[in-house]
Order: structure tokens, then sequence, then C-alpha cells
């Protein structure tokens, strides 16, 4: 993946955090935010052992849209040997991913900190 500047777009904001790239999706994930989303979550998933955390924290609305990212991120993440992490504390979204049963595959943290802090509870680590 190239380094450059981190994208503006309204519903992702990338950045750097203790060696992980931090995808932070923000307002309504929909299926147009998904399609803006996808490309990016690619490009940081593409290489050797990526190491990535999807903040789900400033997101007010996360529909089935949403959850087909969180699969695809963790798929293309263990197919590449690497680690990620998921940071969600929004009940509903919580009861999605409870019900769906990724939250067993991809066990949400409440902040980054917490996510960061226990790398052994990251989905790839199992």
């Amino acid at each position: 993946m190239q380094h450059g500047p981190a994208p503006l777009l309204p519903h992702l904001h990338v950045r750097q955090d203790r060696g992980y790239t931090v995808l932070e999706f923000h307002g309504e994930i929909d299926i147009a935010a998904a399609a803006e989303i996808v490309p990016y979550l690619d490009a940081v998933t593409e290489a050797a052992a990526p190491r990535v955390v999807i903040d789900l924290t400033p997101v007010t609305f996360f529909d089935c849209s949403g959850l087909r990212l969180l699969y695809r991120a963790r798929r293309r993440v263990l197919d590449r040997g690497g680690r990620l992490h998921l940071v969600c504390s929004h009940p509903l979204t919580l009861r999605m991913l409870r019900l769906t049963g990724l939250a067993r595959l991809l066990p949400p943290r409440p902040t980054l900190d917490a996510a960061l802090e226990r790398p052994e509870a990251a989905s790839g680590s199992l």
C-alpha cells in the first residue's frame, strides 16, 4: 500500500497508532458509505501481515453493508497473516455483532486503548 496522505472522506478517517492502521468509520455506514470505504479497506489489507483497527465509535447507523465490510476485513487480514482489532461501544451495533456471530470472530473492545492493550484478543490470533 502506498503511504500518502490519509483520505478526506465523510465516512472514513485513516491514521496510524502504535504500529496499526486505524480505519475510523463515521456517520451512517450503509451501502453508499461501504462503497466509499471498500477501496481503502482493501488497500490497507493488501500487504503481508497487515495490522488494522476498525473503530466504529463515531458511527451513528450501521447496517448489513457495514457487517460485510467487517467480514471482508477479517478475511483479508487472516488470509495475509495479520491482526485485526475492532472498537465498538454502541449498544445496537454490539447487538448486531452478537446476533450475527461476528462478536465471537472479532471481539469488540470499548476503546482504542482497550483494543491495542490486548493483542491476544485480535482476530487472527486464535
